[in-house]
């Protein structure tokens, strides 16, 4: 897999948001590793020359554009510096986002318009600003790192679900227009289970207990190679592990189910059994600047590989499944009512 990486994206220009941390920063230095030229966004100028550095260290070039993905002038602004630093952008990655770890009953309506601005608007700016430097040449792809929790929301991050859900839909028509005006400008989302990133030690949360991600652990180069997976091949849309199909697939197809197991399982699950440090800082409204790493707390025990498949593919085989499932009790019932 790294190879093909390799073969495709050397001396590719690749635009990443959200670059000095997590996902981002470890997508950033997976595709420095395939030998692309690399424009980074992020708010914290301090983390993004450190991810630059090391870039630069496995020798590709680099342009660092401190910056809020919720101001659009800005990140219209990096696109255009970035193609005249590095050359056209041919791969543009959203990965920015913030987050809050709170009942609905004790959010502040600034705290949801703050994750409103910086995970959806930051990521419609993000495709703005590529497509007006893509669109004239007709090439290249806005991948769009997702979320399962853009089919499925569960309690205790309702901005962050809508803020993912609002991404998908706007993409969803974008991508219906593109499609009208023949346009050659390709978009991929994929859709990530939990990923240990520092976002558990710097999100604002209004719990007594710190939070932590649900379900199956994945390391964030796991995410990073999906996602560099769709920037060389996008397709609509990918799926990365197995709790991201089964949670998408169980939403298709038993929503009402999936509440009151979400109800059930996703409200304690979230919750670690430690507590939050003495001067604890969040990045909700300003970057903190330690610890920008890629890695969060939860690294013992982390996931390292996940299957990576198609939405589409998914879904045939989900309604193909399902279809058997209806046809089998047909066939019983049938037989049962023959008696």
């Amino acid at each position: 897999m790294r190879q093909n990486t390799q073969d495709a994206l050397s001396g590719r220009v690749i635009a990443i948001t959200g670059a000095s941390a997590g996902i981002g920063r470890a997508t950033a230095l997976a595709a420095a590793r395939a030998g692309a030229s690399l424009l980074l966004m992020a708010r914290s100028e301090t983390a993004l020359e450190t991810v630059a550095a090391e870039a630069r260290g496995l020798g590709v070039r680099v342009h660092v554009a401190p910056l809020d993905v919720a101001d659009a002038e800005a990140v219209r602004q990096a696109a255009h510096a970035g193609e005249q630093a590095l050359g056209p952008i041919d791969v543009w990655i959203n990965s920015a986002m913030v987050t809050v770890f709170s009942p609905v009953s004790r959010l502040d309506p600034e705290e949801i318009a703050q994750v409103t601005r910086v995970t959806y608007l930051g990521s419609v700016h993000g495709a703005l600003a590529a497509l007006e430097v893509m669109r004239g040449r007709d090439r290249g792809v806005i991948v769009q790192v997702g979320s399962a929790l853009a089919y499925r929301g569960i309690p205790l991050q309702a901005p962050y679900c809508a803020a993912k859900h609002a991404v998908r839909g706007f993409l969803d028509s974008l991508r219906t227009e593109l499609i009208h005006e023949r346009c050659g400008v390709q978009i991929s989302e994929v859709q990530l289970p939990a990923v240990n990133t520092p976002q558990f030690d710097w999100a604002r949360a209004h719990t007594a207990r710190r939070p932590q991600p649900v379900g199956d652990i994945h390391a964030p180069d796991v995410a990073a190679q999906a996602i560099l997976k769709a920037a060389r091949h996008p397709r609509r849309e990918y799926w990365l592990g197995a709790s991201t199909a089964q949670t998408i697939i169980g939403q298709t197809l038993a929503p009402q189910l999936m509440d009151r197991m979400m109800a059930d399982m996703a409200w304690e699950g979230q919750f670690s059994d430690a507590t939050f440090p003495p001067g604890y800082q969040d990045n909700l409204f300003a970057t903190v600047e330690p610890p920008h790493r890629t890695e969060g707390r939860f690294s013992e025990g982390q996931m390292t590989d996940a299957p990576l498949i198609s939405g589409d593919v998914a879904r045939v085989a989900a309604v193909a499944a399902g279809a058997a499932v209806f046809a089998g009790l047909g066939l019983l019932i049938g037989r049962l009512g023959r008696r």
